[in-house]
């Protein structure tokens, strides 16, 4: 095993064997998905496959805080317009910021490879929610299959990752 591989899987299993102290949302996990970048990078997976996985991530953050929001009784107009934009800032203004975004020779049909990533992986991760969503509704609010709600949004992912792997 490569010592890249092996870097990967140490990150990963830490992160893994450490539920409980990772639930912060907005700081924690706006360094992790910068330094989830870096190692994407150092590891030379492109940066549109890297947005791809960034924007699943923000998506999900953005349903687990509004389903937080709404479990506290915290609602009013606007809400959740708010915290999409905030989350989308506080992930993507840093990268920015740090110069990983924005540069001129790393584009996609004209937008920052990351970014279409980003803005790919998001509407990949808000279909298969929304699949499963439709699935359960036809099947009596029952899963079909065991880890729906999980392997969903993670094939769309992955399969999102692939076209642009062979499209690049």
């Amino acid at each position: 095993m490569s010592n890249k591989n092996l870097f990967l899987l140490g990150i990963l299993t830490l992160g893994l064997s450490l539920p409980g102290l990772t639930q912060a949302v907005c700081p924690v996990c706006t360094i992790a998905v910068g330094a989830g970048v870096g190692l994407c990078r150092w590891l030379g997976i492109d940066d549109l496959i890297s947005g791809v996985w960034i924007g699943g991530l923000i998506v999900s953050m953005v349903i687990w805080f509004l389903d937080w929001l709404d479990k506290k009784g915290i609602r009013f107009k606007f809400l959740r317009f708010i915290v999409i934009v905030l989350f989308y800032f506080i992930i993507i203004a840093p990268l920015y910021w740090a110069g990983i975004m924005g540069h001129p020779l790393n584009k996609f049909g004209g937008i920052d490879k990351l970014l279409f990533g980003i803005i790919s992986g998001s509407i990949s991760f808000i279909i298969s929610v929304w699949l499963n969503s439709f699935l359960k509704k036809k099947n009596q609010g029952k899963v079909i299959f065991p880890f729906q709600k999980v392997v969903l949004p993670i094939l769309f992912l992955l399969i999102t990752s692939l076209i642009f792997y062979l499209i690049c």
